[in-house]
């Protein structure tokens, strides 16, 4: 069987980076379409489903005989695949015409349809669409379904279509026609802007302008709200108003808050704008503990608040309204008619359906939001129903003009039946539009937070969340401004013009024990253990996709909620709070969806599968050998590769994917992951022996510290490194049929997770030998007191073990001692004017933490410079690097590791930028370490 090219080699970093920039990448990219959570990045399933159907030239002896030739084949294809994940040359149809011909080259011209069983947002789907394959995905959450729909599904079935809204049909032919969904896209602006239109003249009262002083009127932008409670006091009894912050805007130049205007004769607050060169805003009145009252200044207990919240008596207050300027924000003073406006607004039918007090993330329901309908004010409910229902209405507009522009009419059959004429294209159109409520939604709700530094809002889901946000922002729903259904709609079409080329796709609502029919390549990326709760957070869309598309899509849309009984998730609130339950439902779940791909895979091709999961846990019995009689494992990959290997697979193949956010260091958060670990798996050989324990170790004494240096030397983030090291360590481990323990008991995944995980430290803790004498000291000095002081005795112990004085610990510049104390200086307290050619002591440890000052406050260039003149200390330091962040998360020193990781994360351009510098380096700088 034919090694294909993601079994060999791959082009890492240019994949990486290509990751990495994408994130960046809003206007037009397909996630915009709508929300849905850890999605992967495009590029990266671009480069794994075509390096999966590719040859690796190795299998073709007769074509590329020698290592030469093969090596020269795997240039070219890599240079493909580096044009191939630029997001630029996603709907580049030359490049992607090469890429579509070695697919077929490699599979005799008739490659395999692929399928992605946990297709959620519908990244895999749609990259095997682009690449000419035939491409199917499945999900049990109908909301999942319908973005997977909406991106492959049904352009295809449309594409090369003109618009057909009666603007569009008035004009002259268009330049280069409708290709794609450019025809779909255009009817969706078109149609969307009557929504609007109408829902202006029907609500449109509800959201008047503003009066500003001098000014006339503006716009509003967003109205600004606190909740407030009654102060507990009996004494005061005031409205204590809830507000995490009183600042506008943190803007350079003139911030802008809100001044409490409190008046404690009369008991209540009122509210201005202030506004200064410097910021003057006082503290906010609530946070983790509880809440001050601003009248009496006594302190109100979160529980109270909690409690006022579920007895209803929690209510709203107007703080402030930001409105339109020219070309600026204007923060204006609540008005009482603004207010009472707002108050007047009575939902029709508003989403009664309960939320899950217990679901993962879920906050809110301890302050008494249990329904749907909770999480939106009243006018909000209203705007949404609104437009919910004005899908409907503008539906029917579509299907008559469809058939005044051609389409059959007499074609009755729905999208959903696979129709194909007017009727069907008014439904598609429709699935749009209700996308575009449903993504309005989640900028709608009164949990959406006012942005300070951008002057603009968090969306509900900034993250995967249903978090209590005090005072929160409510946009203008019929305006033209950032939150509104136009700016959804505007969203959408521009991400859906460029879609639509490829093969028709089918995405099915189904169990993933169950998906496909036939034999499929199958690439996926299951759900994360216990990260997030898919079904219960979607049902914040599900209830407003099912009012305005139940009757387009009646069989997806034919539950209350979202189906959450077969879901794929380690919820205990599903099993009255038993987390054994919840995890013997994940694990029995995933080992029936692997089985099932084992069963509909097609062997002549690997199976991919996509994880991010970081769960790390001490456990003291992981094998009556292992060291210490402690090791660490991780329950959301122990599950998942139990799953895998019970199926009958063996892992092939690992790769670190960079799919998280960038590089620079004040934006990393040492416990997030910063990598997808994709697995290349094949069907373990019906022949394959068993091992013992003992060979095991073996193995992974030998296999691993080469795999683990070329991870290092990929750069990737020290937290994702033990997540990275499981690919190679159950790559050895799942080659067997079994691997018995010395009791004849076979050894479980947990057990060899933990073996890994300690080889894992057995190889860092080699590579102190690679670094010099002054750094082994601050390293073992680093393990027991981090930067914090300890007694010098001790320091004067552990130098003298290694040959070396406090005293020249301090003369090198990175130690303090004073008073029969020492410690290590933090990287801010390094001198600024240390460089390594003026250093005669140079060591790794004054380069890695040099560089972290440097990186930090002057950037990647400043750190090139550093990295150039270190010479040979340059890559050790890297190494420390790994080092001290393993420390620090297995000591879970949160703060002391992003550091680390942030200086790793920032190597490959630190690294690319010293190679631009001048390669004259001092002599002093390449001498060979100290012993």
């Amino acid at each position: 069987m034919k090694k294909k090219l993601i079994e060999v080699s791959l082009p890492l970093d240019d994949i990486n980076k290509a990751c990495v920039k994408e994130k960046s990448i809003r206007h037009g990219h397909p996630s915009t379409l709508h929300l849905w959570w850890a999605r992967r990045p495009l590029a990266a399933c671009r480069a794994v489903l075509f390096a999966s159907l590719v040859d690796d030239p190795s299998s073709c002896p007769d074509r590329f005989p020698t290592e030469d030739a093969q090596e020269r084949e795997r240039e070219r294809l890599f240079d493909i695949i580096r044009r191939l994940v630029i997001w630029e040359n996603s709907t580049n149809e030359t490049v992607l015409n090469e890429a579509r011909q070695e697919i077929l080259k490699s599979c005799d011209g008739n490659p395999p349809p692929v399928l992605d069983p946990f297709c959620g947002g519908g990244s895999i789907p749609l990259e095997a669409q682009r690449l000419g394959l035939e491409a199917h995905g499945s999900d049990l959450n109908p909301v999942a379904v319908l973005i997977t729909k909406a991106l492959v599904e049904i352009p295809p079935r449309f594409a090369g279509m003109p618009p057909v809204n009666p603007e569009s049909r008035k004009q002259f032919a268009r330049p280069g026609g409708w290709r794609g969904a450019m025809g779909l896209a255009e009817d969706v602006r078109y149609y969307g802007k009557w929504m609007r239109d109408e829902a202006e003249s029907r609500i449109g009262h509800l959201y008047p302008k503003v009066k500003v002083p001098g000014q006339g009127e503006a716009t509003v932008i967003a109205w600004l709200w606190a909740r407030t409670v009654r102060c507990p006091n009996p004494a005061c009894g005031a409205e204590l108003p809830l507000a995490r912050s009183f600042s506008l805007s943190t803007k350079a130049g003139r911030p802008k808050w809100v001044e409490p205007l409190v008046n404690r004769d009369t008991k209540s607050v009122g509210f201005a704008v202030g506004s200064s060169s410097e910021n003057s805003a006082r503290p906010g009145t609530v946070g983790r503990r509880g809440a001050v009252c601003l009248v009496c200044r006594e302190p109100t207990s979160l529980e109270y608040l909690r409690g006022e919240g579920r007895a209803k008596r929690m209510n709203t207050r107007l703080m402030a309204i930001v409105a339109e300027g020219e070309r600026t924000r204007l923060y204006l003073p609540p008005a009482p008619e603004q207010e009472e406006i707002a108050g007047s607004a009575v939902p029709v039918n508003p989403p009664e359906t309960m939320l899950e007090p217990q679901a993962l993330g879920f906050r809110v329901p301890a302050y008494g939001m249990t329904r749907h309908r909770d999480l939106f004010t009243n006018r909000q409910l209203l705007a949404l129903e609104t437009y919910a229902a004005l899908v409907a209405e503008a539906r029917e507009r579509i299907q008559q003009d469809a058939i005044r522009a051609g389409l059959d009419g007499s074609d009755s059959d729905r999208l959903e039946a696979g129709g194909r004429g007017a009727t069907a294209y008014a439904d598609a159109i429709a699935v749009y539009l209700g996308l575009g409520v449903s993504k309005s939604a989640d900028k709608n709700s009164s949990l959406v937070r006012w942005m300070t530094s951008r002057d603009s809002i968090f969306n509900t889901f900034a993250r995967q969340t249903l978090s209590m946000v005090w005072d929160f922002a409510e946009v203008n729903a019929v305006g033209e401004q950032a939150g509104g259904f136009a700016e959804s709609t505007r969203w959408t079409a521009e991400s859906l013009a460029n879609l639509g080329n490829g093969r028709v796709a089918i995405a099915t609502q189904c169990d993933a024990a169950n998906a496909g029919s036939g034999r499929f390549m199958v690439s996926t990326d299951p759900p994360y253990y216990d990260n997030i709760g898919y079904a219960d957070l979607s049902d914040f869309f599900y209830v407003w996709l099912r009012t305005a598309l139940g009757p387009v899509l009646p069989q997806l849309f034919s539950t209350l909620l979202t189906p959450k009984e077969r879901e794929l998730i380690a919820a205990p609130h599903r099993f009255a709070g038993d987390r054994g339950q919840a995890e013997m439902h994940f694990e029995l779940g995933l080992r029936e969806a692997f089985g099932r791909i084992r069963r509909i895979q097609d062997v002549t091709f690997p199976v991919t599968v996509y994880y991010a999961f970081k769960q790390a846990e001490e456990d003291a019995d992981l094998g009556d050998e292992t060291p210490n009689s402690q090791a660490v494992a991780s329950t959301g990959w122990e599950t998942m590769l139990e799953g895998l290997v019970d199926s009958g697979f063996a892992v092939t193949g690992t790769w670190p994917m960079r799919t998280e956010w960038g590089t620079r260091m004040r934006s990393q958060d040492a416990n997030a992951l910063a990598s997808s670990i994709v697995l290349v798996c094949r069907p373990r050989p019906d022949t394959a022996p068993a091992a013992s324990r003992r060979e095991l170790e073996r193995l992974l004494k030998a296999e691993l510290p080469d795999a683990l240096r070329k991870l290092q030397q990929g750069s990737i983030a020290p937290v994702d490194l033990q997540q990275a090291a499981i690919g190679p360590g159950m790559a050895v481990f799942s080659r067997f049929s079994k691997v018995v323990e010395t009791n004849g008991a076979p050894m479980s995944v947990r057990t060899a997770l933990g073996l890994i995980n300690q080889t894992l430290d057995e190889v860092l803790s080699e590579q102190e030998s690679e670094f010099d004498r002054d750094s082994r000291w601050a390293l073992a000095w680093f393990q027991s007191h981090a930067m914090e002081e300890g007694a010098y005795g001790v320091a004067q112990v552990l130098a003298t073990a290694k040959d070396i004085s406090v005293e020249g610990l301090v003369q090198a510049g990175f130690v303090y001692s004073k008073a029969g104390r020492v410690r290590l200086l933090r990287p801010d307290e390094l001198p600024a004017d240390w460089h390594p050619s003026r250093d005669s002591r140079l060591t790794v440890w004054e380069v890695t933490h040099h560089l972290i000052r440097v990186l930090e406050k002057e950037g990647e260039m400043a750190a090139a410079g550093i990295l150039q003149a270190a010479g040979a200390r340059a890559e050790p330091a890297r190494d420390l690097a790994y080092r001290l962040y393993s420390i620090c998360e297995r000591k879970k020193w949160s703060k002391e590791a992003q550091p680390y990781n942030g200086l790793v994360l920032a190597w490959p351009e630190i690294s690319r930028l010293a190679g631009k510098l001048s390669t004259t380096t001092p002599s002093s700088q390449t001498q060979l370490f100290e012993n």
